[in-house]
């Protein structure tokens, strides 16, 4: 299946290899580039996340994609839909503020899942409120669904690594014209 691929990157010598590894190595750091110009301009660690749970049903859905920005200046409102990070958990929570008060400087923030029948107090370990600190981002966007690829990658790894070989594939076989 693969043989008349295998001769031709056997063909190419060591020079030829090289330059399709620098060829893969630019369309990755590529990405990067770009991943790390949209945190800049968003001011937000993670300017696209994927909906993990139903908490915020019927707003959003599993598997949505969610676009966020976390400009400086701006407080957030009771209505605002963020997506906050407790420390000492991996995975980040969207829900919707509830309760705000400005104590000092520092902004306190209470939130709660649309579909939760409490606020999030038992979510925070410990901490009576969300501050500037913990937010990643306020949603501005959504992409319905998308994000089920990002969820299958994650539940099945098996998924994730056969998808990354299969571009590697690609990257090496593909010819220049």
């Amino acid at each position: 299946m693969f043989s008349n691929e295998i001769a031709r990157l056997k063909t190419l010598g060591f020079q030829g290899l090289l330059f399709q590894a620098l060829n893969l190595l630019t369309v990755v750091s590529s990405g990067l580039m770009m991943w790390k110009g949209l945190c800049l301009v968003t001011n937000s660690e993670s300017p696209i996340v994927v909906v993990l749970s139903g908490s915020m049903e019927p707003a959003f859905y599993r598997g949505d994609i969610l676009f966020l920005t976390n400009p400086a200046e701006v407080t957030y409102e009771i209505g605002d839909i963020t997506v906050y990070k407790i420390p000492g958990q991996n995975i980040p929570i969207v829900h919707r503020v509830i309760e705000s008060h400005i104590s000092n400087t520092t902004q306190l923030l209470l939130t709660k899942g649309d579909n939760n029948p409490g606020d999030d107090i038992t979510l925070y370990n410990g901490i009576e409120w969300i501050e500037r600190k913990h937010i990643i981002g306020k949603v501005r966007g959504f992409l319905p669904y998308i994000g089920y690829v990002t969820i299958a990658m994650n539940d099945f790894p098996q998924l994730k690594y056969a998808l990354l070989g299969c571009v590697g594939l690609v990257m090496l076989i593909q010819q220049e014209t």
